[in-house]
């Protein structure tokens, strides 16, 4: 349509067509909460041990969580940190703290004093919510934070912990000075953020990944559909919720009115238990678990009802535990992602025709990392340098990058660093890989030598850092080593100065006593370091030393 006198188009559709509250809300995955209890209100919701909870009062609950926390004057811009296990408070501070417009911080359990102070100072946290447990290890994160937030201790009433109150409220008599009608909104704008999360990055110093509401609302559906997750699923969490928002399936079970199984601690009787008893549908979970549920003793493993579907990250599973894997119940799904693209982004994908295929031949595909989630507008592997596609031919190597509704926001406070990934209109993932002909893409090397081990990520400079900080030490690198448990390992090859006598089992100890224990190496080679030249650590050379030992 032309404008009379004017050599211009007008869109018709754009006239007269815009926003309003009849035609327009802000994309959030609180949303969901709020139909599953409007729809489902007596469904169960979430089981902890003999506790059982339903929609209509996860809701409730969750409101009075909210109307407690805008009590203490928390709002827009404000970060409530926890530090949790797989319990109800955690699955309620994925609703409670978004609805009063804050951000919810979910710390790893694992990490020591140092790296949790270094959090709570950088994400400015106002208010901390920490189980008994882990009274230890925050009172002295606490003692090193410059912040001072109003502390909650949760005291589980199914698995009582005795570790000390760190401030002067319980969570549940917290809980009920809440209105459980509580008036909240969602956010102003889809694009506001719902989440902060660590990642380990290439030093120890890590990066806060930012997420927003919207993309929360896209990976937690885009669960259900990769899942093929039907109504009322029973979900069994054995993945970490502090880890990426637990890949954002806090929010995927509200989708389907699905029952969360809390588990507090991963133990083989426990897991066999729950799957069994509560005819459990699906989990996810690191190499860790599968080999938790496979090496269980015989008289702790129970017959399954149906096939349970499980899906892992980290390190494609060998051929003998998908197999094993099988023959105990379980059909395992590959994926693949980073904490800055809400966790699983990228599915292996199986396609029928490779039914007919070998034992092997199934293997080397479920090798591949995949292709993109329906969420993910873009996955490819691009030369860095140039930015074009390198060619499909399952041999030229690329960075592994994304784009799309299901990147983070950026790094908190770290404009660098969020320019950095983003350069060229692509995240760059950091991971080297192949695109094979029919698009499926494979990871061949970490480029930031971050090794997952058990599902978290290991920074191998941090531990290098601590090795070079022993006086006997006076080269260190560290690189991953497989391992059939755990994925992989930390693996340190290190020169010693002349005339020591230190040994690997002092070496490990005193990693310990400066790392987070998982972080710790559990093998110690002493050598003489491979360098280019310019006096560079050969890494790819150590990688393959490690593979063999």
């Amino acid at each position: 349509m032309w404008e009379d006198g004017l050599d211009t188009m007008v869109n018709p559709f754009d006239i007269g067509l815009g926003k309003n509250d009849a035609n327009y809300a802000a994309l959030s995955p609180l949303s969901f909460l709020v139909r599953a209890a409007d729809v489902f209100p007596e469904q169960t919701a979430i089981i902890h041990g003999s506790s059982r909870q339903n929609y209509k009062t996860f809701y409730q609950r969750s409101r009075q969580l909210a109307s407690a926390l805008a009590g203490l004057g928390i709002g827009k811009g404000d970060t409530v940190s926890v530090m949790l296990p797989n319990v109800p408070p955690m699955l309620e501070a994925h609703y409670g703290v978004p609805m009063t417009k804050a951000v919810l911080h979910s710390m790893n359990t694992r990490l020591d004093a140092g790296i949790i102070a270094f959090q709570l100072d950088h994400a400015n946290t106002k208010v901390l919510i920490t189980d008994r447990e882990f009274s230890t290890t925050m009172k002295e994160a606490l003692a090193l934070a410059k912040v001072n937030p109003v502390i909650i201790d949760y005291s589980d009433p199914v698995f009582p912990q005795d570790g000390e109150p760190l401030g002067t409220h319980d969570y549940e008599t917290f809980l009920k000075s809440g209105d459980p009608d509580y008036a909240w909104s969602l956010p102003d704008d889809e694009w506001d953020a719902i989440s902060l999360n660590y990642t380990s990055g290439t030093t120890g110093n890590p990066k806060g990944v930012v997420y927003h509401h919207r993309g929360a609302y896209l990976l937690a559906q885009a669960n259900i559909i990769t899942a093929s997750m039907a109504k009322h699923p029973v979900y069994l969490w054995t993945l970490p919720m502090f880890h990426c928002n637990g890949w954002c399936f806090p929010w995927s079970l509200s989708v389907v009115a699905g029952t969360h199984v809390c588990l507090r601690w991963v133990r083989p009787k426990a897991l066999w238990d729950l799957l069994a008893d509560e005819n459990v549908t699906h989990l996810c979970g690191a190499p860790i678990i599968m080999s938790t549920l496979l090496n269980a003793p015989k008289e702790d493993v129970r017959n399954l009802n149906d096939v349970v579907e499980f899906f892992t990250a980290a390190a494609p599973p060998p051929e003998s535990v998908l197999a094993a894997m099988k023959e105990a119940g379980f059909n395992v799904t590959h994926l693949y992602g980073l904490t800055e693209v809400y966790g699983p982004a990228v599915v292996n994908d199986w396609k029928r025709e490779w039914d007919g295929l070998t034992a092997s031949e199934q293997a080397s595909k479920k090798a591949r990392q995949g292709v993109r989630y329906v969420a993910l507008e873009g996955l490819d592997v691009l030369d860095p340098e140039t930015m074009q596609p390198v060619p499909a031919d399952g041999t030229s190597l690329g960075e592994v990058m994304f784009r799309g509704n299901v990147v983070m926001k950026g790094y908190l406070k770290n404009e660098d660093a969020t320019n950095e990934a983003f350069a060229g209109g692509w995240f760059h993932s950091g991971d080297l890989g192949v695109k094979h002909p029919d698009g499926y893409i494979q990871l061949k090397d970490r480029s930031k030598d971050i090794i997952i081990s058990g599902g978290e990520n290991i920074s191998s400079i941090e531990v290098e850092d601590v090795l070079y900080k022993h006086p006997d030490i006076q080269g260190a690198a560290v690189v991953a080593r497989p391992d059939d448990k755990w994925g992989e390992t930390p693996c340190a090859f290190v020169e010693i100065a002349p005339g020591s006598s230190v040994s690997e089992t002092d070496i490990i100890a005193y990693c310990r006593e400066n790392l987070a224990h998982f972080k710790a190496p559990r093998t110690v080679v002493f050598c003489e370091l491979p360098k280019t030249s310019t006096g560079k650590i050969q890494k790819f050379e150590l990688r393959e030393r490690a593979k063999a030992l």
